[in-house]
């Protein structure tokens, strides 16, 4: 049976399973039906990368801190408090008196010791190994120059007290400590059940939600956890994720009531839901769509290549004619004014002739006059009608621009991500998220060996960067340099921008508590219905 067949199958088993169950939860007010985009890679804080996973993990999980739902700024959490060293170099957070696991443990200091070095750990091979880089030792022990996982700048001055010691200062450190990687977990439930303690008869978590139930491909269950510290101020007695990658089916829930917020609409109706103001999430997002170039490939190696493919991509014309919710062609990596700075190295929007002429000339350079001889390679997504649409876009501006044919393949969600980890693509959709507003968030994912760099891309300038950029704490030569790395990205080209994200998706008025930023960042904790 075909793929494509497969996925249609299995969305009419989810919609007609998701009403029956939301059927059985009708009477239920504070039962809240969110749609998540796809099935979860897993529930591990230290081995996902997704921004679905994300959304489920923040809330059966918590930090240090968490976020406000208005500004996305850090507020606390686990921490009710925390202090920093006059050189901005250490970090004292004092954590509530009485926190507990779901099992009835104490959450204390000692735990967030433990998932940091669990983090850095070479054998946890971390996608985020490099957020504990920040942290003293945490490179050089990711890195296998350091053995000892007790060298790593954290250390429990009793049950209450975490000290965090960094190697320089990072004046985003408190808000990074949101991201699910920094979450605390728990040490017994992972030494007993190794990989499968993730699982619902296993799972210990902390955070304002407990995990009930996870069925693949049809939804995952969290309920209200009463031992979470603010219980009281929890509203939502149960959330319902469903894992729906098809649209379509996604929109047809929402007009049938069946869900609550949604995940992403259907390109062509965009226009339509964005006249019905009182039922769309529409707001600027800190996010690029991209895509990344396997640079360990024949004809891929080449720059050249890489340079001509970027300029035959009209992305003036994705955004207007295929995403048209507001996203703005992507001149550069990093989004204009993430922590301040202004990229000033830039692509050009639509292709002009002159790009065109260029593109060419790159490509027989390279030794593939009007494509003539090029390799026959394909665009990789993950399923989901908006990648199709705008690959399908890029695959017909290649050929008819550059005269190179190349094929389309989707795969479903843990798939995509195990080819894309493990470099077995030539060209694949990517998307990233700002974990935090700067622009290190970004920039620092293509550094040599670098957990989230699945380009093969290595650049020793480039890495050398990277680092000057964690030792400047001046604001304005941290933008120069920024720029010197944006100029070598851009020339080397292992990711082609495509557009800035904006960040639009169905919501009903009856939910409280959701409130537009630029992360978005909405913790349920803090979500109602009315």
């Amino acid at each position: 049976m075909s793929l494509r067949k497969l996925f249609s199958m299995g969305a009419v088993f989810l919609f007609l399973f998701s009403v029956s169950c939301t059927k059985k939860s009708s009477n239920q007010t504070q039962v809240l039906d969110k749609a998540n985009g796809t099935e979860l890679q897993d529930l591990d804080p230290h081995i996902v990368s997704g921004v679905p996973e994300h959304h489920v993990i923040s809330e059966l999980f918590e930090g240090l801190v968490t976020m406000d739902p208005k500004t996305a700024e850090p507020i606390p959490g686990q921490a009710e408090s925390w202090t920093v060293s006059k050189d901005g170099k250490v970090y004292t957070f004092k954590l509530r008196e009485g926190l507990k696991w779901t099992n009835g443990d104490p959450v204390v200091a000692g735990d967030f010791v433990y998932a940091f070095r669990r983090l850095v750990d070479p054998k946890t091979a971390a996608k985020y190994a490099y957020h504990g880089g920040y942290i003293k030792n945490g490179d050089a022990i990711t890195k296998g120059k350091i053995k000892d996982l007790s060298a790593l700048g954290v250390r429990a001055i009793d049950d209450r007290t975490l000290e965090v010691t960094l190697e320089t200062p990072t004046p985003f450190f408190v808000p990074l400590t949101y991201h699910y990687s920094l979450y605390p977990v728990h040490q017994k439930t992972i030494e007993k059940f190794g990989n499968k303690w993730t699982l619902p008869e296993n799972i210990v978590s902390n955070g304002p939600f407990k995990l009930r139930s996870w069925q693949l491909n049809k939804v995952l269950i969290a309920d209200k956890n009463p031992t979470y510290w603010d219980a009281a101020n929890v509203k939502l007695e149960t959330v319902n994720f469903y894992p729906i990658e098809n649209t379509d089916t996604e929109e047809k829930m929402f007009r049938a009531g069946k869900l609550h917020v949604g995940y992403e609409i259907p390109l062509p109706k965009i226009p339509h839901w964005l006249e019905k103001k009182d039922q769309i999430y529409h707001s600027p997002y800190l996010g690029v769509y991209y895509y990344h170039i396997n640079t360990t490939k024949k004809a891929l190696k080449d720059k050249r290549v890489r340079q001509a493919l970027s300029l035959a991509i009209d992305r003036e014309q994705i955004t207007k004619n295929i995403t048209r919710a507001g996203q703005m062609p992507a001149t550069a990596f990093t989004p204009p004014g993430t922590g301040g700075f202004q990229p000033s190295v830039y692509l050009n929007p639509k292709v002009t002739p002159e790009d065109l002429a260029k593109a060419k000339k790159l490509l027989a350079e390279a030794g593939y006059p009007n494509g003539k001889g090029f390799p026959k390679f394909d665009i990789l997504y993950n399923t989901q009608e908006s990648h199709k649409k705008i690959a399908e876009a890029i695959q017909e501006m290649w050929k008819k621009n550059l005269g190179i044919n190349v094929g389309l393949y989707n795969q479903e969600w843990k798939s995509y991500l195990a080819n894309r980890q493990t470099l077995n693509y030539e060209v694949a959709r990517a998307g990233w998220i700002g974990d935090y507003n700067d622009p290190l968030t970004f920039l620092e994912m293509y550094v040599t060996g670098g957990g989230n760099n699945d380009t093969g891309f290595s650049n020793k300038q480039y890495d050398d960067l990277v680092a000057k950029a964690k030792l400047e704490m001046d604001a304005k030569k941290r933008g120069e340099i920024f720029n010197q790395i944006e100029a070598i990205l851009m020339d080397e080209l292992p990711v082609v921008p495509i557009y800035i994200y904006t960040r639009t998706y169905l919501i009903r008025p009856e939910v409280a508590g959701w409130y537009p930023n630029i992360m978005d960042f909405h913790p349920l904790k803090f979500v109602s219905i009315k």
